[in-house]
């Protein structure tokens, strides 16, 4: 799944500028059928350039659930390398 992941992220990086032109033809056009050619070659693009099918995913094991944004893991990974000191600036909490 993390290989996949990073394979969708090659397209979407791949088709980034072609989506965002077609996509200001389709949005701005005064033309119906300069609007309609614009959106038929946005459907000939990859799905998987959309970056909306992108996920986060933990750096270590791939999850795809409870993932910390700031540190690029799920929360179980986090909470194993903060226990063991392994995430710098980072202590368990305990009172």
């Amino acid at each position: 799944m993390k290989a996949r992941e990073v394979k969708r992220a090659k397209l979407v990086a791949k088709y980034a500028a072609k989506r965002a032109a077609l996509k200001e033809i389709v949005n701005r056009s005064e033309d119906p059928v300069e609007a309609y050619e614009a959106a038929r070659k946005l459907q000939s693009i990859p799905r998987n350039a959309n970056p909306i099918r992108l996920h986060n995913r933990c750096k270590i094991t791939g999850r795809p659930k409870g993932y910390i944004r700031l540190f690029g893991l799920s929360r179980i990974q986090f909470r194993e390398m903060a226990s063991q000191g392994l995430i710098p600036g980072v202590r368990k909490a305990s009172w």
